[in-house]
């Protein structure tokens, strides 16, 4: 019986020892205890995540709406540049995953993350663009296939993100007359939607107002890519291409407590509330104009009050620094209490803060009334100029009816122990505004022309703060408003500037192709001063 049983085991052993060693090393080292695929709900969630521009960066730097005063923190060169733009192919694969995911799960060929994919496609390679200039596209993310992708033209990668928003555009339409054409199962609807609540026609609305923001950004391409006629059919046909209606439709991002905190809140308040002060050419702008959001988003200098005795309510008492300064010199100035400080009541006073907006209603308006002020379409273009300033005063509480209306200010006092979420840590003001006094300003009531264009980006840039990023940034560097202002403390020999360099991996994995994109646009260097063609 001994003998019979080893004749039987040994060649089943043997077997079951040639069958183990032709396994793959993935099959080795696959775990299965742990899911092997993704739903495309979860990778979803993960891509809107990705896409969030918070506040508290140095996007907001760039911009000249705050600054820093104490080089531990930071600094408001713009020699950083050169460390190089936002690199966003790890997220585009996860989108690719996504779609394919949904399809697996009984998604049709045509569902609702087939239809965002290609909206993210455009939001990320347009913003890689726009920050670097010619960037890989059409070979890109084809993993071992194609390790060193070409580069793209600019006009190619913004001509192909207005046709994938088109195409989406054109997804979202059918899937929300008939849902049921997105397929069976749990690809077929949106779940785990952080923004809209898995809501499609907000989702229509977004795509369309974020190709209105593109249209706007090709304003000095008009000759090669068909921006007029683009902008002129979707301002003109509602109902093919809806477009935010409200503040209501704003695709933003709420902090939530405990787990998300807004980056300032009474636990930093002592480590960095005065580490910024409010620049001169976001102040400035809002004092020039004797605007009431002042009152809300900064505070006045303690020293002006305290010292030269001038009233806390008094546009006189806000003063940002100038963003050349010297860091030195303005940390002295700051420690005297000579500048505005970001208003701690309503940006510590919280742990969720204010929803950071990354596309919203107020910058369409002005969008709108850009492309109308330009000539690409009829309409009337001081109707949406004033939508979007009074969407930006409702925004900060700040009443727009006609007469005299009063809301209260929030100053930190000066000495006060309790923090800033206590109420009594503040001293609190009636402020009266008057919408129509307001408006009936001649720097504010629009004119039309090339000074009515002014007020239009003004305005937009004051109803940025804190908002979407780069686009402020963008603005100015496409049309030079609002005054960017430099000097020792910018560095860049005193220049703005113009692009961020290629991330570094390029430089590293992608050498040729890299090289062959300098040449063809900057000389054969990587210049942050580079003019590169959306801005020729």
């Amino acid at each position: 019986m001994k003998k019979i049983f080893i004749n039987y085991v040994l060649p089943v052993f043997m077997v079951l020892a040639v069958t183990g060693c032709k396994k793959s090393f993935e099959d080795l080292t696959k775990n299965n205890n742990v899911p092997s695929t993704v739903p495309a709900s979860l990778l979803f969630n993960g891509v809107l995540n990705k896409m969030v521009d918070m506040p508290q960066t140095e996007n907001e730097i760039y911009a000249q709406y705050y600054l820093y005063n104490y080089d531990y923190y930071g600094n408001n060169r713009y020699d950083d540049f050169a460390n190089g733009g936002d690199n966003y192919y790890g997220t585009l694969k996860n989108v690719l995953d996504m779609e394919k995911r949904a399809v697996a799960s009984g998604g049709a060929a045509v569902n609702p993350y087939e239809a965002l994919g290609k909206f993210f496609r455009a939001y990320f390679f347009s913003k890689m663009s726009l920050e670097e200039g010619d960037i890989p596209m059409t070979d890109a993310l084809k993993g071992l296939d194609n390790l060193t992708p070409a580069y793209d033209t600019q006009k190619a990668v913004m001509t192909q993100c207005l046709a994938w928003l088109e195409s989406a555009n054109a997804d979202m339409t059918q899937l929300i007359k008939d849902p049921t054409i997105g397929g069976t199962g749990v690809g077929a609807s949106l779940a785990n939607d952080i923004y809209l609540g898995n809501d499609l026609t907000k989702w229509q609305k977004v795509v369309n107002t974020f190709r209105i923001r593109l249209l706007i950004a090709l304003s000095k391409k008009t000759a090669d890519i068909d921006v007029k006629t683009q902008f002129a059919n979707i301002i003109g046909n509602a109902t093919k291409y809806p477009l935010m209606t409200s503040s209501d439709d704003n695709l933003q991002y709420k902090f939530v407590t405990p787990s998300n905190y807004y980056p300032q809140n009474p636990d930093n308040f002592g480590q960095n509330g005065s580490r910024q002060n409010m620049s001169a050419t976001y102040v400035g702008l809002l004092t020039q104009l004797k605007d009431p959001r002042v009152f809300v988003t900064a505070e006045p200098s303690r020293y002006l009050v305290d010292t030269l005795k001038k009233s806390p309510t008094s546009f006189d008492a806000f003063v940002g620094a100038d963003p050349g300064l010297d860091l030195g010199v303005m940390y002295n100035n700051a420690t005297l209490q000579r500048y505005s400080f970001m208003n701690r009541k309503h940006f510590y006073s919280t742990y969720t803060g204010e929803p950071s907006v990354q596309i919203g209603y107020p910058e369409l308006m002005f969008n709108i009334a850009e492309g109308i002020n330009r000539g690409w379409a009829t309409g009337d273009a001081e109707a949406y100029y004033v939508k979007g300033i009074q969407a930006s005063f409702q925004y900060y509480a700040i009443p727009t009816t006609a007469g005299a209306s009063i809301f209260s200010a929030y100053f930190y006092r000066p000495g006060a122990t309790k923090g800033p979420a206590d109420l009594s840590s503040y001293d609190t003001f009636p402020i009266t505004v008057n919408w129509t006094t307001y408006y009936a300003q001649d720097a504010v009531k629009y004119t039309g022309g090339a000074a009515g264009l002014t007020q239009i980006l003004q305005q937009r840039y004051l109803a940025l703060f804190r908002h979407s990023g780069l686009e402020s940034y963008f603005t100015y560097r496409r049309t030079k408003v609002p005054t960017f202002t430099t000097g020792p403390g910018t560095g860049n020999s005193g220049r703005i500037a113009l692009r961020f360099e290629y991330p570094t991996s390029e430089r590293t994995v992608n050498a040729t192709n890299y090289n062959k994109a300098l040449s063809s646009q900057f000389g054969g260097k990587d210049d942050i001063n580079g003019v590169m063609w959306i801005l020729q």
